[in-house]
């Protein structure tokens, strides 16, 4: 017995080392990326990115644009990251010689995930909205084609203006699908909440918002005259395929295009990046 007892005390106090030197890595890893890193990032020698900030009610945050000055005669591609996430998700799209010479490129960190403001989410939809309007202020709706990430899906495809396009990836839409990971547990009790990093207890919290904010919008999605073009993986465990499905039902047959994604996973943003940019220069025309 006392053998056991050794093992089973030497375990814990392993695992907790484990646990902390994870929560200390996450707290490192998981940190804004300053100006200075994200102009490097996006270094292009053709197209120099430029940051500025736009400050909404109390809210200060960060646009990424890829041409100082808007080619009035050129659409503009506007990229709306999802949680945990960052306009850096899009860094791909961004420094795309073709994309640049089709479309000016701005992307914006949401309340609660950039400098100044990580953690600070408000949950909801009609915030974000908010913001998403505040950034593309003085553009024409119908040169806009917006692009919207998992949780970013859900914000472009609220939005009631009448742009040229909106590209949903993998856009959480329905409520009752959303999986709440057993992870989700460290956000929820009091004792290990001030352990996580600023950024996961954004996503966390708005995880949570899903639950009763994504009802709301069930009769909005196809509220815009906007055409969209919707793409998911079917293996995808983070958003169910299922929310595409729902889409294709609610939305118009034509404005609505479903492009699957076989095996596929949530990380397309990523892994797919060529076949999206193919879906998005066919929004550009």
């Amino acid at each position: 017995m006392r053998i056991f007892k050794k093992i089973f005390k030497i375990t814990g106090i392993v695992i907790g080392v484990l646990l902390i030197g994870l929560f200390i890595a996450a707290h490192i890893l998981l940190q804004p990326s300053s100006d200075e890193k994200v102009l490097e990032k996006l270094a292009n020698s053709h197209h120099p990115p430029h940051i500025y900030y736009n400050t909404y009610k109390k809210y200060k945050y960060r646009v990424i644009t890829m041409q100082q000055h808007l080619d009035t005669l050129l659409p503009t591609l506007v990229f709306v990251h999802g949680s945990p996430g960052s306009a850096l998700d899009y860094q791909r799209y961004f420094k795309d010689s073709l994309l640049n010479s089709k479309a000016n490129i701005i992307g914006y960190d949401r309340i609660g995930y950039g400098p100044g403001n990580a953690g600070n989410v408000q949950g909801s939809i009609a915030f974000e909205l908010e913001i998403l309007h505040d950034v593309i202020k003085g553009i024409p709706p119908e040169k806009i084609v917006l692009v919207g990430y998992s949780y970013g899906g859900p914000i472009v495809l609220a939005s009631p203006k009448p742009f040229k396009y909106k590209v949903s990836l993998a856009s959480a839409v329905e409520g009752k699908l959303e999986p709440m990971f057993w992870m989700l547990h460290f956000y929820k009790w009091k004792l290990t909440r001030p352990l996580i990093p600023s950024l996961l207890k954004a996503a966390a919290k708005e995880k949570y918002s899903h639950l009763s904010d994504l009802p709301k919008y069930d009769n909005q999605w196809n509220i815009s005259i906007a055409p969209i073009i919707n793409i998911q993986g079917d293996k995808d465990r983070i958003v169910p395929y299922e929310n595409s499905m729902i889409l294709q039902q609610k939305i118009d047959a034509d404005k609505f295009t479903m492009v699957t994604i076989k095996n596929g996973g949530h990380g397309l943003v990523w892994v797919n990046f060529d076949l999206i940019k193919n879906e998005i220069l066919k929004t550009l025309q």
